[in-house]
């Protein structure tokens, strides 16, 4: 359908932190229907934005997952169930919670071993990438959220430090008094109970507060996990003015059967590694974490339209139990096999909207801050026959590190004629990195460093008709190595990675957006050429180094279709193609232990990690005969590269998945939904993902065979 273009009550810039709480309002005007399903034509957009913008209007490739999509993929745990959609967006599900998802966008986050990285993440507007580059998703509230924007390309830069990509999950504001129950049953023991309350208090004030508690056994041995989350929400609007505090809380604890070589897949991929069984692997995270977001809207024909404040803070604790042997961790160098760090962040930023002739412009300032008061330990105790492992035993490892950023940025957008406008920005900034080091019998690690960054974008949007536009844009990125990257030098002495430089990109995009009758589609070519590739160098004892391995080149092609030939019949399509590789070649090691390289990569090799394509579709049908909506998924990925000498890959798969989704109304007051999934339908043994360059050639995470999932909501309004 044709939609005019949204403009919000509150300004919704992106650049710096997302804007759920203004851009809901907005969204909230155009109403909510029961099965409303993504419609690209309609969708608005705030991120990479100065204002909320329909999706066809965008200069940029972005894609925005509906409530409805989210709840109808899965159980609302991982992001990987509703993103693989996503056109250039890897999000991988590890099926290993003491490991976070692997996701990466057109190639940037694929080396990630653990966690996300090059990826800047947000939830609610607060940041979920430190300022060194390293994020979690594992705590996004997705049962409550409204929708997901995924955005690709060059304007990820105008984000800052390591933003190859940028993935912001929106909550869904209250429109009225409700409480909601949700009950999910699976296969492999997975159980979930979900609440989530929302009311209005008073006029302009508004509280929605959600609970979850999730226990899986995992189908392979030594998999189980355990997580808690709570969130909370204080809305208040005035006449120009509009206040959120939230405040979130999340408790996991997991077991991690670790990755499997070549021959054990091979022989039989549901195994665990014994390693695993015999150090009890396992992880513990907990974190909380507040955040205060004021407008302030300005009346009247002063330039100045908006002023804005957004301040947050958390704490994150994490315990992991590793599997490295008593013997490796005998030299005075290493920091044991127990990781554990309290951390403490926290971000401000402050910003301005002006309406300069015809142009909306936006500056403001950013600051964010971690520090992380680390420990490592001995994963055991004793000797010998009384050794007993996978315990806490002696501190080998107390330090403090620090990363800071400090950023300014501005942003325009100007209609430079009736089918042409002008997007610029520019964000620049200064990422300092160091490390106290209070254990000094094993050498003293202390050392600082600090990264500067200039990364300017600009793009055109050129209507041709109502319903097709083109678009183009250009930015120059930057990523900086994390501190764990940073953590150890290649020669074994002590003192900071100082030879390390950051990674700097040039990166080119061009675009086609149709809205036709029942049928949307939108295509994207994009370059990508990198300086100074971050990758690994060195492996020995559980410790890995990194090195600067040249140039790289990503070139790459996305397609994504909606179309509804009838009423009772809705189609989407997504592919994509990515040619990443490195353009220079350079040693490496290839196993642990390893002080120096000593395998060639020769140019022209795949970067690790990457997919040369991949792809997604659903037909769902409403048959009249079955209450509801019956859908067949299917995914497909090629072959995943697991090492730089492309020597090990994960074979490409495809699968097929299987739901049942209805609701019916219990009265004026009452709405039960039901789902019910059969994921992969015909099961397929598959790699889900792969640990990249990992030195005991443990590279391969089984996927999950065929499972089943039954799904119940209740909500009741009053």
């Amino acid at each position: 359908m044709s939609l005019p273009r949204l403009t919000c009550p509150l300004s919704c810039l992106a650049p710096a932190s997302v804007r759920i709480h203004l851009v809901g309002a907005c969204l909230a005007a155009l109403g909510h229907g029961a099965w409303a399903q993504s419609d690209a034509s309609a969708s608005v957009v705030v991120t990479g934005s100065v204002q909320g913008q329909r999706s066809l209007d965008a200069p940029y490739a972005i894609t925005a997952v509906g409530g409805d999509d989210l709840r109808a993929a899965g159980p609302l745990i991982n992001l990987s169930e509703a993103l693989a959609r996503v056109p250039g967006l890897v999000a991988s599900n590890r099926n290993n919670y003491a490991q976070d998802l692997q996701i990466s966008s057109r190639g940037f986050g694929a080396r990630a071993a653990f966690g996300v990285r090059g990826l800047r993440l947000y939830a609610d507007g607060i940041p979920a990438t430190m300022p060194d580059g390293q994020g979690q998703v594992a705590h996004f509230d997705l049962a409550s959220a409204q929708r997901i924007e995924v955005l690709r390309g060059p304007f990820s830069v105008l984000y800052g430090n390591s933003s190859g990509g940028v993935i912001a999950m929106f909550s869904e504001p209250v429109r009225e008094r409700r409480v909601e129950l949700g009950l999910d049953a699976g296969s492999s023991g997975l159980k979930q109970a979900r609440l989530r309350v929302a009311a209005a208090l008073a006029p302009g004030l508004d509280l929605q507060a959600s609970l979850a508690d999730m226990t899986l056994d995992g189908f392979r041995p030594q998999s189980e996990a355990h997580r808690s989350l709570g969130n909370a929400r204080l809305a208040w609007v005035g006449d120009q003015d509009r206040v959120t505090m939230s405040l979130s809380s999340h408790e996991q604890s997991a077991q991690d059967p670790l990755g499997l070589t070549r021959a054990q897949f091979d022989a039989d991929p549901m195994q665990t590694t014994a390693q695993a069984v015999q150090f009890d692997t396992r992880k513990a995270i907990a974190q909380t974490q507040g955040g205060l977001n004021w407008r302030h809207q300005f009346a009247g024909d002063s330039p100045l339209r908006e002023t804005g404040l957004t301040l947050y803070q958390g704490a994150r604790s994490v315990t992991q139990w590793q599997a490295i042997a008593p013997t490796v961790q005998t030299p005075v160098r290493h920091g044991g096999g127990v990781v554990d760090f309290d951390r403490d962040y926290r971000g401000v930023e402050g910003r301005s909207t002006w309406r300069l002739g015809t142009a909306d412009v936006v500056v403001g300032l950013n600051f964010e801050s971690q520090r992380d008061d680390r420990r490592g330990f001995e994963n055991f105790v004793g000797t010998g026959a009384t050794q007993v492992l996978g315990v806490t035993g002696k501190l080998r490892r107390d330090e403090t590190n620090r990363a800071t950023t400090r950023e300014a940025f501005t942003q325009v957008e100007w209609p430079v004629a009736d089918a042409l406008s002008l997007t610029g920005g520019v964000r620049t900034g200064r990422v300092s990195m160091s490390t106290g080091d209070h254990f000094l019998s094993n050498g003293d690690d202390t050392g600082a460093l600090a990264y500067r960054y200039t990364n300017p974008v600009i793009g055109l949007r050129w209507r041709l008709q109502s319903n097709w536009a083109l678009h183009a844009s250009a930015a120059r990125g930057f990523e900086s190595p994390t501190l764990g990257e940073l953590a150890y030098r290649p020669d074994g002495k002590a003192g900071f990675n100082d030879a390390l430089l950051g990674q700097a990109s040039r990166q080119f995009e061009a675009g086609s957006k149709w809205r036709l009758a029942g049928l949307d589609i939108d295509a994207t070519v994009y370059a990508v050429d990198t300086d100074h590739e971050i990758g690994v160098q060195t492996n020995s004892g559980g410790r890995s180094t990194f090195q600067n391995v040249g140039r790289t080149r990503r070139q790459g092609a996305e397609l994504a279709l909606q179309w509804k030939p009838a009423a009772a019949w809705r189609a989407q399509f997504s592919a994509s193609w990515l040619a990443a590789t490195y353009r220079d070649g350079f040693t490496t090691c290839a196993a642990s232990p390893c002080t120096t390289p000593n395998v060639k990569v020769a140019a022209g090799n795949r970067i690790v990690g990457t997919q040369a394509a991949s792809a997604w579709a659903e037909a769902a049908w409403q048959p009249g005969w079955l209450p509801g909506e019956l859908a067949l998924e299917w995914r497909a990925m090629g072959r995943t590269q697991a090492n730089d000498t492309n020597t090990e890959q994960a074979g490409g798969y495809a699968l097929a998945h299987l739901r049942w989704r209805t609701q019916w109304s219990m009265g004026s007051a009452d709405t039960v939904e039901l789902l019910a999934r059969v994921d992969n339908l015909f099961d397929r043994v598959h790699v889900g993902s792969v640990i990249v360059n990992d030195g005991n050639g443990r590279y391969f995470e089984p996927g999950a065979p065929r499972s089943l999932l039954l799904s119940a909501r209740w909500q009741h309004r009053w």
